[in-house]
C-alpha cells in the first residue's frame, strides 16, 4: 500500500476572487479532480466507475483554511483514507492542501459513498473497484466503519 498519494497545481486566474486570492470553492475543486486522480494512477478511470454504473457523491464537505493562496503558486493536495466499511460502500478522505513553501493552506473532509446512476439508490462497489480502494493511502488513525 502506497504511504502518499498528492498532485501538484498551479493556481490560475480563474482559481481567484477579488481579495487577490484563491476563492473558497477551489480549495474543494483541487482535492476532488485530486480523488479522481488518484483512481485513475491505481489503476480505474472515473469513464471505467461510470461504466459499473456508478458515480461517487458527497455527504459532507468540511474545509479548513489555514493560509491565503495567491495567483500561480504551486500547491500540492495529498489524499488519504480515514476511514470505509468493509464493503467499500462508505468512506472518508482527508486532503491536505500545502502551499510551495510547505505551509499548510487547507485542509478538506469529504464524507461519501457509491451511487447507483440508474437506480439513483447508494451501492456496494463491485470488488473491481474495492480492490483499487484497498490500495490507497490511509492516514495513521484510519478505522474500519461500522454499518
Amino acid at each position: 500500500m502506497e504511504k502518499e498519494y498528492s498532485k501538484t497545481f498551479e493556481v490560475i486566474w480563474a482559481d481567484m476572487d477579488p481579495n487577490r486570492h484563491m476563492r473558497h470553492s477551489v480549495y474543494n475543486d483541487y482535492a476532488a479532480q485530486t480523488r479522481i486522480a488518484m483512481f485513475q494512477d491505481f489503476g480505474l478511470s472515473i469513464k471505467e466507475i461510470f461504466g459499473m454504473n456508478l458515480g461517487p457523491i458527497l455527504f459532507r464537505e468540511e474545509t479548513k483554511f489555514f493560509k491565503e493562496i495567491g495567483l500561480s503558486e504551486q500547491i500540492t493536495v495529498n489524499c488519504k483514507v480515514t476511514n470505509m466499511r468493509k464493503d467499500g460502500s462508505r468512506w472518508t478522505f482527508l486532503h491536505e492542501i500545502f502551499k510551495q513553501n510547505g505551509d499548510q493552506a487547507a485542509q478538506i473532509i469529504v464524507e461519501g459513498a457509491w451511487l447507483n446512476l440508474d437506480k439513483r439508490k447508494l451501492a456496494t462497489p463491485p470488488q473491481e473497484l474495492l480492490d483499487v480502494v484497498m490500495q490507497f493511502p490511509r492516514t495513521e488513525s484510519f478505522e474500519w466503519q461500522n454499518h
